[in-house]
């Protein structure tokens, strides 16, 4: 790719509008956007497809998924993020981050190991160059693990640390208010016998105790003084969404009820909800659906979650549905969420941004949708798909 490409006969999903026409990028930056298509020989004819600021995902466990793809089976870093970043990148994703969990007292599960290992292999990678999309690191932090201080010290001082998050999977609340809902995933997902999850949930109230609160405070204090977007998450009543405004949260992750959504949209609060619950209609835990949000206007951001294809599929949907317009969907997966954790260099097609971008061709299919097929992708100009 040479330092300046000329795209044209796209249709442009501009913020506010979506126009037929060209798009120039010039070293590593949108220079122009200009109405119509051009004849000029170089230019890369779109073929009348769509061309998208690229995604921004804020919040996705499919590293953590590579790297432990069954219940206590460890996978090698270097592949497992070549992987990762190869299915981030197909799903017209050009800004990643990578959710890593810290804190749980299964030695045996991922997020009760220490991320020495992965955080070096992701520098590797990025200095040799080897990854499309452009790495950040989001760590979820599970505030009533007896261990979360100590796995999160890997972490100090990283400089792609952009985003922490409070977590407390505590049983019978929030996400898990539904003690069946936590069964199943914990049984079916993670692994656990149906005498572990009952010990488990025994203790829980104990750990939740003894250490959510002294942890609160420890990372509401690290955000502050290191200046990294702070994100409740599994907001489910008005106190919850009050607390974590009170410690500085910018951001409610997946809030579970339209209660908690009213409440931290009423701050100034980004609300996030997942690619899937948009997808399969709902909430797999029984929460509340993400397109009723959007319905009632309080839906920022989408996050792919646990299944990357899901972001831009579940934006669509939103315009199917005709719940957004093409540019308010997009927006969802681009720029709100730069903007939420301070970037304001990309998400937009607009000349001075980051030349991220993606090219997509809406495809009928049998159920009456429209599916976007990733066609290319191209990071700071430069294609990496």
């Amino acid at each position: 790719m040479s330092a300046n490409t000329l795209f044209t006969n796209a249709r442009l999903v501009l913020p506010n509008e979506v126009v037929q026409g060209s798009l120039q990028a010039s070293q590593g930056l949108i220079s122009s956007i200009t109405a119509g298509s051009t004849a000029a020989p170089d230019a890369i004819d779109l073929e009348g497809d769509y061309l998208l600021p690229g995604l921004v995902e804020i919040h996705t466990d499919n590293f953590e998924r590579h790297l432990m793809p069954r219940p206590k089976v460890q996978w090698a870093e270097l592949p497992a993020l070549l992987a990762h970043d190869a299915e981030i990148a197909a799903a017209g994703i050009t800004t990643v981050f990578d959710a890593l969990g810290v804190g749980e007292a299964d030695t045996e599960s991922l997020r009760g190991s220490a991320w020495h290992n992965v955080l070096d292999t992701l520098d590797m990678c990025m200095d040799k160059q080897l990854l499309r999309a452009d790495h950040h690191l989001h760590v979820r932090c599970e505030l009533p693990a007896p261990n979360t201080i100590e796995l999160f010290a890997p972490f100090h001082d990283n400089a792609r640390l952009s985003l922490i998050s409070l977590m407390d999977h505590t049983p019978g609340q929030r996400q898990w208010e539904n003690l069946e809902h936590a069964r199943i995933y914990y049984i079916g997902k993670k692994g656990w016998s149906e005498d572990k999850f009952q010990r488990q949930v025994a203790h829980a109230a104990d750990l939740q105790e003894r250490y959510a609160q002294p942890h609160r405070q420890y990372f509401v204090d690290y955000c502050r003084t290191h200046g990294i977007a702070l994100a409740s998450h599994d907001d489910t009543t008005l106190a919850h969404v009050e607390e974590a405004f009170a410690n500085g949260a910018s951001i409610s992750e997946f809030p579970t009820t339209e209660l908690a959504a009213r409440a931290a949209h009423g701050r100034g609060m980004c609300t996030v909800m997942g690619g899937p619950n948009v997808v399969r209609g709902g909430s797999h835990s029984g929460n509340v659906a993400a397109a009723h949000l959007a319905s009632l206007g309080l839906l920022d951001i989408l996050s792919s979650d646990y299944v990357p294809g899901s972001l831009l599929t579940a934006a669509l949907r939103l315009v199917h549905d005709s719940l957004m317009t093409l540019p308010q969907a997009v927006a969802t997966v681009t720029v709100n969420p730069a903007r939420a954790v301070g970037m304001a260099d990309r998400g937009a097609l607009s000349e001075g941004l980051r030349a991220d971008l993606v090219q997509v061709r809406l495809v009928d299919v049998a159920d009456g949708n429209q599916h976007a097929v990733v066609r290319a992708v191209w990071r700071e100009g430069q294609r990496v798909l």
